[in-house]
């Protein structure tokens, strides 16, 4: 089941609405279990085709239907005005492809998530609010955001997952976050590239390989791959989610 309504992000784009969505699995109203939380980035490209920005979402809803997975999802729409979704999902000022300044807005954002949003999914829904039952995930500018929630915001989150991250922010270099970073116990990273993705941005890569050997060495539990053909595309990392779902320990009821 999927709820969605409208909200407002004060700090960032002020009194224009976007909407927020959630998933709840599929006996959430017949029990009074408690669900672990997954936040996700660029929610309007998860669940339905009809409201992806190209056409194709991730068809989560789909997945974890299928898989009976007790989880929830809570998602909210990027922002479309110009390159206001760069903007908030970046925690790093950069300059675009086509010379544009971006600021990045991406800590305002994650204060707003686990100052706002988090608080109300969790009073309104039978959560598990802490931070072993609580991730974090997104792809692309997403996949960024997903690696510094886990590097600034650790407190609230202790797995992520971190599909085709755009690394490149930083212009080639592991992000000046991570290296400032200490990671709390027992955090866990998925993280994968697309073998047809590396050419999109110079040195793509070597900031990958780099930033998955930082994170080892400050202690974190990344699980990482290379999808062989994999593309920068909502169908390619559709086909990511069994893989990313079984790295955070997120399986069906089935399994566990």
């Amino acid at each position: 089941m999927i709820d969605e309504w409208e909200i407002e992000i004060p700090s960032l784009s002020g009194d224009k609405k976007r909407k927020a969505y959630v998933y709840l699995p599929e006996d959430y109203e017949y029990s009074d279990r408690r669900y672990p939380v997954m936040y996700m980035f660029d929610g309007h490209n998860l669940f339905f085709d009809g409201e992806a920005t190209f056409g194709k979402s991730w068809g989560l809803k789909d997945y974890l239907d299928r898989t009976n997975t007790p989880l929830i999802i809570a998602a909210v729409e990027c922002n479309h005005e110009g390159n206001s979704r760069l903007s908030e999902y970046s925690p790093v000022d950069f300059t675009f492809k086509n010379g544009e300044k971006i600021k990045g807005r991406g800590k305002k954002y994650m204060d707003w998530l686990v100052n706002v949003f988090k608080p109300y999914i969790d009073e309104n829904l039978r959560t598990l609010p802490d931070r072993e039952n609580t991730a974090i995930g997104g792809s692309s500018m997403g996949g960024l955001m997903t690696v510094y929630a886990l590097a600034k915001y650790n407190k609230y989150f202790s797995k992520g997952a971190a599909l085709s991250p755009s690394l490149w922010v930083e212009g080639g270099k592991v992000p000046d976050f991570i290296h400032k970073s200490k990671f709390g116990k027992n955090t866990l990273l998925y993280t994968d590239y697309g073998s047809k993705e590396f050419a999109n941005h110079e040195s793509q890569k070597k900031v990958f390989s780099e930033t998955v050997s930082v994170l080892i060495q400050k202690n974190v539990a990344v699980c990482a791959c290379v999808v062989q053909g994999g593309t920068h595309s909502e169908a390619s990392w559709e086909k990511r989610i069994p893989f990313f779902m079984n790295a955070l320990g997120f399986k069906s009821d089935e399994e566990i």
